[in-house]
């Protein structure tokens, strides 16, 4: 099947490791030319040497205010064009209720939520019929996930902003979706299990609990939001998509 993605340009966020680096790869493997962003400098410029020719690194941190305007500028300087962008953003620091402090919800709220806000915002502004937001959120839009209190707080917020963006943005033709990953097997979900005290105890416990009874492999968030972010999917927008091995069972 042709996705319709060769030569299209994607800005992708947090790409230097895990759910943004899977999608970055999948982007490019199909044809698209992708900005890739990280906050450390040479793990980016790594990340994009890694992903190929069509790959592009620029250190960059989602709580910058003239981040979003900049990558933009940067697609369009070094591949001749912007059609999407994909907002991938790390998880803020796990804790209960009690555990968190001023400061922890501040810090996040300005990288994982307003950051997020603003890139959307200025993508919208910028794209055309055919343009296309996603945004990396999480299974806690549904379910709060004990121990990610700050997680759960923010993402289900950035679920209700990506359903108002797409009304708003649906009638100029450009799609606004959310990705839902639950137990997808990178380096942050194996941190979290890292918490407990017994991790191979806590993964086969999560793992029971999904009915294809294990985690999920980047490449197969990589391949699904490739998918979503590409022309193929060009009827759906205002979704919120569980990649989580049927945990939600669809709803």
């Amino acid at each position: 099947m042709d996705l319709g993605l060769k030569d299209r340009v994607y800005v992708v966020t947090g790409a230097s490791r895990g759910l943004g680096r899977a999608s970055a790869e999948a982007l490019a493997a199909d044809g698209a030319k992708v900005v890739v962003t990280g906050r450390d400098e040479k793990s980016v410029t790594d990340a994009a040497a890694s992903i190929g020719p069509n790959a592009f690194g620029v250190a960059a941190d989602n709580a910058d205010p003239a981040v979003a305007d900049r990558l933009i500028a940067v697609a369009r300087e070094r591949f001749g064009g912007f059609d999407g962008i994909l907002i991938s953003v790390g998880g803020p620091p796990p804790g209960l209720t009690r555990d968190t402090t001023d400061e922890q919800w501040r810090s996040a709220f300005d990288s994982v939520f307003l950051g997020a806000v603003r890139l959307a915002r200025t993508a919208a502004a910028e794209l055309g019929d055919g343009g296309v937001i996603g945004l990396v959120l999480s299974g806690s839009v549904h379910e709060p996930i004990r121990g990610l209190t700050i997680s759960n707080g923010l993402r289900p917020g950035l679920a209700g902003f990506a359903k108002s963006l797409a009304d708003e943005v649906g009638p100029r033709g450009i799609r606004v979706i959310g990705l839902l990953p639950a137990r997808i097997d990178t380096d942050r979900v194996r941190e979290l299990d890292s918490l407990s005290d017994d991790p191979a105890a806590a993964r086969a416990g999560h793992e029971s609990r999904i009915p294809l009874r294990r985690y999920g492999r980047p490449e197969e968030f990589g391949r699904t939001a490739a998918f979503m972010l590409s022309p193929a999917a060009s009827y759906l927008t205002g979704l919120m998509l569980p990649i989580d091995g049927g945990t939600r069972h669809g709803f």
